[in-house]
């Protein structure tokens, strides 16, 4: 495997990525993962890794360099309530406009990699950023073959850009994983968000997972982490990529 953290340059400075692909047989079908609300860290890295193993030419982007941040972990230790405050503010201080912009510079550098493919690319987004995975489709169209939001938030709003309308002008694959146990995106705004794709013209599922709780594939959060359903998240991330990006 190879494996690089470069900046890539933005419209407003440049995001720390961290890059990841195999050594071998390329050039590998370019994947966005983009980072969950509690920032890139060694967790994401290794989920990074096992995408790249798989065949895939993997960018994980620093959204948080806006703010000068790239790991939590770095940033001074505050009470757990304090502590939780400051990773909503950062969460906060970016917006599907902002992600979009930063998109764009990321896969300006993969198409000037030679490791990179030039064809479909795959988007794939954890909690807060499963909206900015399905805009990004909906931004790229022709380009964005298949795009997942894994327990995302916000799926429905009366914004613009709201996933369930964003998904309608995608024409990739569409994958929602959609936890049981889930205050950020309750039964009743998946279900809308289900009945919405399915009025549409989107190609998309959405799949419930029982019994789980958000945040369920990351092997480090403890309290939700659920190995069957995490394996079966990677399952269908697969399949999906195999279908859309060959």
């Amino acid at each position: 495997m190879i494996e690089q953290t470069i900046d890539i340059p933005t419209r407003h400075g440049a995001t720390t990525t961290f890059i990841v692909h195999p050594e071998r047989h390329g050039p590998h079908p370019v994947v966005l993962f983009f980072m969950d609300a509690p920032a890139i860290r060694e967790e994401l890295r290794d989920m990074a890794r096992r995408m790249a193993a798989a065949g895939y030419y993997v960018m994980l982007p620093n959204l948080y360099y806006r703010r000068g941040v790239l790991e939590l972990a770095d940033l001074p230790k505050l009470p757990e309530a304090e502590a939780r405050a400051r990773m909503f503010d950062l969460m906060g201080s970016i917006s599907n406009p902002l992600v979009m912009s930063d998109g764009d510079a990321l896969l300006d550098f993969a198409d000037r990699d030679p490791a990179a493919s030039k064809g479909k690319i795959a988007t794939v987004g954890y909690c807060m950023s499963g909206q900015y995975a399905i805009n990004f489709a909906a931004r790229y169209p022709d380009r964005v073959g298949a795009a997942a939001s894994i327990y995302g938030v916000q799926l429905v709003t009366d914004q613009a850009d709201s996933p369930h309308l964003a998904a309608q002008k995608a024409k990739g694959e569409l994958y929602f994983a959609c936890a049981e146990h889930d205050s950020y995106a309750p039964l009743e705004m998946v279900q809308a968000l289900d009945a919405s794709l399915k009025a549409g013209s989107a190609k998309a599922e959405v799949e419930f997972y029982p019994g789980v709780h958000h945040g369920f594939a990351f092997p480090q959060r403890a309290s939700v982490y659920d190995k069957p359903a995490a394996e079966r998240h990677w399952e269908r991330l697969f399949a999906l990529w195999r279908r859309t990006l060959g």
